[in-house]
């Protein structure tokens, strides 16, 4: 029997303090769940979330401050090569997304409060902005939600549309793909709204596409709803706690991940500092608790499961952490594989592979 092939790991970090210098590269051995030594791949500043294109060919980083979306040729050693990078007038971008043709970039602008969407070239080049949507409103939270500020952006299994939770507004907004042209239009009557001060910041469609889970930031809850790949709209069946009843701490969501079998959903809770394990019915899309993992570090930012389902890493933002878990394949649940590991200021780990 062959044994499993390793994968490339790319990181994207903040380098406003510590010590990351911008995006990095290691390879993670899935037959042994061990991790080689972090290599610095692109100097570039807080180069947060990490996209890959659909060939994996390109990856594209945000650059929250200075603002900005910058592609990567990837080579075949890992080394990553500039080429290019977006407009200036993309404010606070928070997230980004390559849609299934890969010939459009979604991006999440969360100071700017608005949807940003660029056309890409045939060899993965930003070529021009295709969207530029304003966001209006605001919510309940006194400072969290005085203005619009879109969190994040995933495009439906199908391709056919856009979802973008605005955590400022309690909303989630859809677009509908133009697949002709490459471009994006704001769905008209298809915002999902939520309840006041949760906070909406990440989504995940189930592979199936018929549900969708929001992930609210402020009130540490998934909101769990049907959704309608034929009109591009959602309707809540209901909201789950990411958090122990038990726990009266202060904590955020942050990052929100169906497995592979579409039988598992997992949540990060930071302050709580854990990993939220969830079974999923695949037919009602409701979710049952099932555990909360400690982390074994401070913040976990994002996480990552690795194709094949066996593992889970996670990125502990404010230790300077990743922290690596073997997945149980028949109950989700998280067991902790050796001790933390050294990663500058981690906030978002992307495997450079197809699921």
């Amino acid at each position: 029997m062959n044994s499993p092939t390793p994968l490339a790991l790319y990181v994207g970090t903040y380098t406003d303090t510590g010590t990351s210098r911008g995006l990095y590269h290691a390879t993670f051995d899935p037959s042994s769940g061990s991790l080689s030594p972090f290599t610095l791949v692109a100097e570039t500043p807080n180069p947060s979330f990490l996209a890959f294109s659909p060939d994996l060919a390109t990856l594209y980083a945000v650059n929250e401050s200075p603002s900005g979306v910058r592609a990567y040729t990837v080579l075949p050693d890992g080394a990553l090569a500039p080429l290019g990078k977006s407009d200036d007038q993309v404010v606070g971008p928070c997230d980004l997304a390559v849609d299934r043709s890969g010939r459009l970039l979604a991006v999440a602008e969360y100071t700017g409060g608005a949807t940003s969407a660029y056309a890409l070239g045939s060899d993965g080049r930003i070529i021009s902005r295709a969207l530029h949507h304003a966001h209006t409103g605001r919510s309940t939270h006194p400072t969290r939600q005085e203005t619009p500020h879109a969190h994040g952006v995933t495009f439906s299994p199908d391709g056919r549309f856009l979802a973008v939770p605005d955590l400022g507004t309690d909303e989630v907004r859809f677009y509908v793909v133009d697949r002709a042209s490459s471009t994006l239009r704001p769905h008209p009557t298809a915002t999902l709204r939520i309840a006041p001060g949760s906070g909406p910041r990440h989504v995940q469609f189930s592979h199936d596409g018929r549900h969708l889970y929001v992930l609210n930031e402020l009130s540490s809850t998934i909101t769990v709803t049907d959704f309608s790949a034929s009109s591009g709209r959602a309707r809540t069946i209901e909201t789950v706690p990411t958090l122990p009843a038990s726990f009266n701490g202060t904590s955020t969501t942050a990052e929100i991940a169906i497995d592979a079998t579409g039988r598992f959903v997992y949540a990060s809770n930071r302050g709580h500092d854990s990993i939220a394990v969830f079974t999923r019915d695949p037919l009602s899309g409701r979710l049952t608790a099932i555990e909360c993992a400690p982390t074994g570090g401070r913040t976990p930012r994002h996480f990552a499961l690795a194709p094949g389902g066996e593992w889970l890493l996670v990125g502990n933002q404010d230790s300077d952490t990743l922290s690596i878990f073997r997945v149980d394949a028949s109950s989700g649940r998280l067991s902790a594989h050796g001790p933390t590991l050294a990663a500058p200021r981690p906030v978002c780990l992307r495997f450079r592979s197809h699921p």
